[in-house]
């Protein structure tokens, strides 16, 4: 019986520290506002000609959001945490400041956008999680942004229809995992 025992114990504290089950009396963690985005690369859409008409910035609660406000109904994007962020078709490294950098290339061109390359995009200041939003200019309708963020956070990317029939395509950045 004391060997049954013995061995009951060994194996609950393996289960324990590999981590197949909790110890008594412990609780599972709570992800922050119950985001569970991750940080990984994310696309979506395919390439258009919906036309980038704005870029503004948000505050929430739980994340800082920006924006892309469209002529037409666009979904095209790829989003990506970068060592560094170049500008479309010339391929000129932009300052993004930030403890990490998004790039983000969005499948649309800017025409109607008509920011100089490596301007400042959206008003960021005083924002919890966003530090940056750099215009990094289209080519061959892809147009490209550096988003400079405090540290590596989860996001999400998504796609809104707007009033009128434009497209909106929305990324969140957690304040924190």
């Amino acid at each position: 019986m004391r060997g049954k025992f013995r061995l009951m114990v060994l194996f609950a504290a393996l289960a324990v520290s590999i981590g197949l089950v909790a110890p008594a009396g412990a609780t599972a963690a709570t992800p922050f506002c119950g985001i569970t985005w991750g940080s990984l690369a994310k696309a979506g859409g395919a390439l258009n000609s919906a036309q980038l008409t704005n870029v503004r910035a948000e505050q929430h609660i739980c994340f800082d959001r920006v924006v892309f406000d469209l002529q037409n109904a666009g979904n095209g994007y790829r989003v990506e945490y970068v060592n560094t962020v170049y500008s479309q078709g010339q391929g000129v490294l932009l300052s993004v400041p930030g403890g990490a950098k998004l790039n983000v290339t969005l499948l649309e061109p800017s025409d109607e956008y008509g920011a100089p390359v490596g301007t400042n995009a959206a008003d960021v200041a005083g924002f919890r999680t966003l530090r940056s939003v750099v215009y990094g200019g289209t080519f061959e309708g892809y147009t490209t942004f550096g988003i400079g963020t405090r540290a590596k956070l989860p996001f999400r990317v998504f796609v809104l229809t707007a009033p009128g029939g434009g497209g909106r395509i929305v990324l969140d950045v957690a304040h924190q995992w």
